[in-house]
């Protein structure tokens, strides 16, 4: 995080709730994770997907879905890695013409 981040937090009449993990690709690569954490964000609760596919990771990949995961959860609307992990690939994809 920026070191003036909460300043600017503060003279806005925001707050910090927290932070995003460090994703590269600059400016459009935050741009893109900023989407994705509010998609998740706006979802219901109720949301089903119906493919369950059982995926090989690395463990520093699920480390970083779950840091991600519990950064995107609120009070009440609780974010699993898998969803994280799944609407990466939901992005990814939108934008592959078919």
């Amino acid at each position: 995080m920026a070191s003036n981040t909460r300043k600017i937090a503060e003279l806005l009449g925001a707050e910090v709730l927290g932070t995003i993990e460090e994703t590269g690709g600059g400016a459009f690569g935050a741009a893109r994770l900023a989407k994705m954490m509010a998609t998740l964000q706006q979802q219901s609760t109720t949301t089903f997907r119906d493919h369950h596919a059982a995926i090989p990771i690395s463990e520093a990949t699920a480390r970083r879905l779950a840091r991600l995961a519990a950064q995107a959860s609120r009070e009440g609307r609780s974010i699993t890695p898998m969803q994280v992990a799944a609407q990466i690939l939901e992005d990814a994809f939108a934008g592959i013409p078919d």
